[in-house]
């Protein structure tokens, strides 16, 4: 069984899109939480949101097939908590079926599906375990670009990376440290934080 994070404080929330920036760059955790700063919106952001209401509109005319099941109901833009380890989430589909329910996410990224996708995914379904009611064993992310739909299966791995992973962001968040740079620094170009790096720079 799952533990709440150690160093669980109702008072910070968090969301599934915290835990995966956390997995890509920490610090744009930091930056979110212990020092606001202003940010620009780049066009990745906001070419994001486009791909989304697109995909969204054809997704209304797709049967459940591609997705190895036999219905269910698509709700799309839910919002899923979980009171337990402070996290909050909008989805963009949540696929409801008799025995489960199944997060799905729209990426317009190239080369495949990542780890901080996964932990993303995971947090959705321990939001939905709790909320709902229901058991979330899968999630599926749809790449736009190749058109591609990948199962994630959501084993006790990434739960329990997810879990950690809280329990280190609000360590960090009370502390007021700041954590080290991603060492993939092609991500550092065009993020929208690059200017408060200094010391990558």
């Amino acid at each position: 069984m799952l533990e709440t994070p150690a160093h669980s404080e109702p008072s910070l929330a968090l969301t599934a899109t915290d835990l995966k920036q956390w997995a890509y760059c920490k610090r744009i955790v930091y930056y979110r939480h212990v020092m606001p700063v202003e940010f620009s919106r780049t066009y990745k952001m906001q070419r994001g949101r486009n791909v989304e209401a697109a995909v969204e509109a054809m997704e209304k005319r797709r049967g459940f097939r591609r997705y190895g099941l036999e219905g269910g109901e698509r709700r799309f833009g839910a919002w899923v908590t979980s009171k337990r380890l402070g996290l909050a989430g909008k989805l963009d589909l949540l696929i409801v079926t008799d025995g489960a329910c199944y997060p799905v996410d729209f990426k317009d990224t190239e080369g495949g599906v990542r780890r901080n996708h996964r932990i993303q995914l995971t947090a959705y379904a321990l939001m939905i375990e709790e909320s709902l009611g229901r058991s979330a064993p899968a999630a599926f992310v749809y790449l736009v670009p190749s058109k591609e739909l990948i199962r994630i299966e959501i084993g006790d791995d990434l739960r329990k990376e997810v879990i950690g992973a809280i329990d280190e962001i609000r360590s960090f968040v009370r502390d007021e440290r700041i954590p080290e740079p991603t060492s993939a620094r092609a991500r550092c170009v065009g993020c929208e934080f690059q200017n408060y790096c200094d010391d990558i720079w």
